[in-house]
Parts: structure tokens; sequence; C-alpha cells
């Protein structure tokens, strides 16, 4: 049985780069045999959910700008799959929510930066899925919800997101993983109790309750990927710190499993 995975995307030369963080996420692949993936990405933003439907291998999309050379060089040729996208969209109509399909779309930063490191032979089919980021979080847990179950069929269900995601507010002279801003530890701290104890009532209020909410979250596209993520999960299981730390003083790599 697969689990759910809210997995921190940060900067695309996750791709690239040998760090504690892709050196854990080479480590969570290696122990995960999925049938399928399932991937919500925060940088595929539809006002109805979308999921990608297609057999061929996905384009690579490069929707970054101002990184090395090598890095737009890299591709990961993995393949779709048109019979699960339409068992996903299909969970998604028996619980009332609007959805529609693409045949075209390539794999954006959110997706392939991740299942580069987690699975590196691009052999697994992917289903990658839109975000509607102004939707409230009990919505956006309720997407997720429709998918309960989907891991009993070996299929990985990943939210890729960022937690804390203020790109104004890096330390560019903050070396990796040395001394995080206590503003965004603060946050952090909140998301992971509150995670822990389920406490969906006040997550669906992080904006108000959580402290800093809004310099941790200027805007909501990466972050409600944990809700998703969270929803899909199977609602017994104690959810789990996998992975923490931070680039450039406040960017998090905060991953969960649910």
């Amino acid at each position: 049985m697969m689990p759910s995975l809210f997995l921190a995307h940060g900067s695309p030369m996750i791709a690239l780069e040998d760090t504690a963080y892709t050196r854990y996420l080479e480590q969570l692949g290696a122990g995960l045999k999925p049938k399928a993936i399932v991937i919500f990405t925060a940088h595929w933003e539809s006002p109805v959910l979308t999921v990608s439907s297609m057999d061929s291998v996905y384009e690579t999309i490069y929707d970054f700008g101002g990184f090395p050379p090598e890095l737009y060089a890299v591709k990961y040729e993995a393949r779709g799959s048109v019979v699960l996208a339409s068992q996903v969209k299909k969970r998604f109509e028996q619980k009332g929510i609007e959805v529609r399909t693409d045949t075209s779309r390539g794999l954006d930063h959110g997706s392939w930066t991740l299942l580069r490191r987690l699975f590196p032979k691009a052999d697994i089919p992917v289903v990658q899925i839109s975000v509607h980021p102004f939707l409230p979080p009990s919505e956006q847990y309720r997407i997720g919800e429709a998918l309960q179950g989907i891991g009993e069929e070996d299929v990985l269900v990943i939210g890729s997101g960022v937690t804390v995601h203020n790109l104004r507010a890096l330390r560019w002279d903050r070396p990796r993983d040395s001394n995080p801003e206590a503003w965004a530890v603060e946050f952090d701290d909140w998301i992971i109790r509150h995670v822990e104890e389920r406490r969906l009532e006040e997550l669906y209020r992080w904006e108000e309750l959580a402290p800093h909410a809004r310099l941790a979250v200027p805007r909501e596209e990466h972050f409600v990927p944990l809700f998703i993520a969270l929803g899909s999960g199977d609602p017994s299981r104690k959810p789990k710190v996998l992975h923490r730390s931070y680039d450039f003083g406040t960017l998090s790599y905060l991953c969960f499993e649910f």
C-alpha cells in the first residue's frame, strides 16, 4: 500500500544538486514501489481541476529562468496513463467535483524535479493534476479525500508544494541549513503540530491562527497541495514528518507522509 506524501520542491536545482534533501528523496524513492503516481503540482493552476490524460512521453517544461544551462538539458521522460487518468477523473466526479482532462501539457518543475530524484529511471506512469489556489482549505482537503484508498491500488499520491515560500524573503547570504529565520521555523512548527494532531478546523483557519502566516505564504499555490495530500491519506494513520530543512534562511523543505 502506498502512502500519500507532501513533498517540497523548492528550488529547481534539487534536480541537480547533491544535498541532504536530495539524498533523502533518493532514499525515499528507493523504498517505494508504486505502480503509478498521481501528483498535484503548485506550478499548474486552473480554475477547474484538470487531470493530464495521455499515454505518450511527457515534455519536460522549464518554467523558470536564470539557472545554469545544465538544468535546461535535464529530461524526465515519464509516460502518462489514460487509464489511470480516467479512474482519477471518475473519483472526482463521484464526489461532485468539477474536473477536466488535458491531453498535451508536459511535466512542470513542480513535478519532474522531485520525480527525477525519487524515481530516476522515469519508468513509472505519471498523472499530473492542477491546483486552484484560491479554493478554501476545506475544499482542497475534499479534493484529496476523493483519492482516499487509491494507495491500496499501489498508486502514490504526491502533493508538490512548499510550506514557507516567500521568494522576496530569501536570505541569499545564508548558507544552506544554517540558522533559518525564526519566523519561518515558527510557522512550520505550528503547521507540524496541527497536522500531526489532525486539527483540521484550526488548519483551515491557518491564515488567522498560524504565526507569520502571510509572511510564510504570500500566495497559496504552493501551500494548498499540503491540504490535498493530507485529505488523500489514510485518516487512521498518524501524519509523520519525513524531512525538514531550509535553503537561504526561509525556503522550507518540510515533507510529510499521510
